[in-house]
């Protein structure tokens, strides 16, 4: 069964599989050289307009690169070459125990929908989970301001942490 957000249900969090998502979402392509980012603002909208909470695991991460980091409001987990954002999205459900039962997994790996399954979480396809967020934005679009809101706070800090990591002199 495909868990689907109908108004009717609880405000459960979401965990996604990020590079499983990317290709499912309009705009976006795992080509892109900004796929993870571009990804992480669309989130950030969904999440705002929504109120809904999200994790979102990304894998290949390099040596270095590994590890979790806040963009807003959302726990990105970059996952070490390796290891797959599947497994840590297993352990993480692992981790939760009985709590798994209350949070939602965003795939369309049939291995990651099994162990969601198997866990008690709610599994919820990328392609229902993608139209969720073009919903979202559109929601977003007919607000004042709409796309033309200002960043808050929290966004404008992660801005600025990422520019300026690209201006670090190595040594």
């Amino acid at each position: 069964m495909i868990a689907q957000n109908d108004g009717k249900m609880g405000k459960m969090p979401y965990l996604i599989d990020g590079h499983n998502l990317i290709p499912k979402v309009p705009g976006l392509s795992l080509g892109a050289m900004d796929d993870e980012l571009s990804l992480i603002d669309q989130l950030q909208v969904f999440c705002r307009i929504s109120r809904q909470q999200v994790e979102v695991y990304f894998d290949g991460a390099p040596a270095g690169q590994a590890g979790t980091r806040r963009y807003g409001q959302i726990p990105v987990h970059f996952v070490r070459l390796g290891r797959t954002a599947d497994d840590a999205i297993a352990e993480r459900l692992a981790r939760l125990g009985r709590a798994a039962r209350n949070w939602r997994v965003v795939s369309s790996d049939r291995r990651v929908q099994a162990e969601t399954r198997a866990r008690g979480a709610e599994v919820v396809t990328s392609e229902v989970f993608a139209a969720e967020m073009r919903a979202a934005q559109a929601r977003a679009d007919e607000q004042p301001g709409g796309a033309d809101r200002k960043l808050s706070s929290d966004e404008v800090d992660d801005w600025l942490d990422l520019f300026n990591r690209g201006n670090e002199k190595p040594g």
